[in-house]
């Protein structure tokens, strides 16, 4: 009897080990195809036989910004702007506030969160420049039984975590004081929208709202608003905690204007966020196959120093976004859609191909 169940165990691993095997070599085969392709090829494909799909493209070069839509099989359609969530390219916004008050001396970037936060004072909080570098030790997000339910009800895992659930968290975790492995940290991301708060005396969609009208000018670009002329957006509750990762919407007009900031700003606070602050050499091997790297970090913003490409990426259920830039060559893209970050291929790539073909990188 036990050797019948060692050999269903080991028939089964077998199975199991095959399995990766022809994931590897499809994955494999998949990137080598990835490789070949050129942008337009690269959107034929993600939009093949889907009658719903709407890709964005805004292209920034020697000044003069050129727009793309796409629809079903790649096919370019008559100018329109459509409402896109932006997914984490939200943090570059978080960003940009919190220079603004380190500029305004609200905030140092070298102090513990507990200088802001109503936290115990004899213990060790993460820094403010660790937690907008990702290398302060915490997590992408942490379970909260709120997510339970939004398996069953909403498509957005963080609807309903509130930001008392965020600051609780921070008091229970137990860090060193030591600059940690690069993370992508959701949560590290939504803990500075709690400092940012103290900071201005606002609740952060009002502050975030009032910062991209009045300091930005955009006119259709909003937090937490969970509406747009598209579908499949995120429920958000105005005071949900995880809000500053990733719940704005905005049109593909609005971002190229917030992309030619970058570009072309003289104002500090807007260019001091994009500085290296740290190497964080969190390369793997799919984006390396795709030319993608991810070497040092500013204020979020992630550096590909061996392409000259500053950018940062954006997905939830239902929508994929990128946003670059070179400032030597004077090139930038946003690409904004409604495709899942798993369907086919992220904008990411497609994106990264983009930037490398208006750089003549091959």
């Amino acid at each position: 009897m036990k050797k019948k169940i060692l050999k269903v165990i080991l028939i089964l691993l077998g199975i199991v080990v095959l399995i990766g095997i022809i994931i590897f070599i499809n994955k494999m085969y998949q990137l080598s195809r990835l490789e070949k392709m050129s942008s337009k090829d690269m959107i034929k494909y993600v939009t093949k036989d889907d009658d719903n799909s709407k890709i964005s493209v805004a292209i920034i070069k020697d000044g003069t910004i050129d727009y793309e839509i796409y629809n079903k099989d790649g096919k370019q359609e008559k100018y329109t702007k459509y409402d896109y969530e932006i997914g984490s390219i939200s943090k570059t916004f978080v960003s940009l506030i919190l220079s603004k008050a380190m500029s305004e001396n609200k905030i140092d970037i070298n102090d513990s969160i507990n200088e802001y936060l109503e936290l115990d004072k004899d213990k060790y909080y993460p820094s403010i420049e660790r937690l907008i570098t990702h290398t302060s030790g915490y997590k992408s997000y942490y379970f909260d039984k709120q997510m339970i339910n939004n398996q069953f009800n909403e498509d957005n895992d963080f609807y309903g975590i509130g930001k008392e659930n965020i600051l609780n968290k921070v008091k229970n975790i137990d860090l060193e004081d030591k600059d940690y492995k690069f993370q992508y940290s959701n949560f590290g991301i939504s803990v500075i929208g709690l400092v940012l708060e103290k900071v201005y005396n606002k609740d952060f969609v009002t502050l975030m709202n009032e910062f991209i009208t009045n300091e930005l000018n955009l006119e259709n670009t909003k937090v937490a608003t969970c509406t747009g002329n598209l579908k499949g957006y995120w429920n958000w509750k105005q005071d949900d905690g995880y809000i500053p990762a990733g719940a704005i919407i905005s049109d593909i007009e609005d971002m190229a204007k917030y992309l030619e900031l970058y570009m072309n700003s003289d104002t500090d606070y807007i260019n001091n966020t994009s500085k290296e602050l740290k190497e964080i050499n969190a390369n793997n091997f799919m984006y390396e196959k795709m030319n993608i790297k991810m070497d040092k970090i500013g204020m979020a913003w992630i550096i590909d120093t061996k392409n000259d490409i500053i950018w940062h990426n954006g997905g939830t259920s239902n929508f994929n976004s990128y946003i670059a830039f070179n400032k030597e060559k004077n090139t930038g893209v946003v690409i904004l859609s409604n495709t899942s970050p798993m369907k086919k291929i992220p904008m990411t790539a497609i994106g990264a191909k983009i930037m490398n073909e208006l750089n003549c990188i091959y």
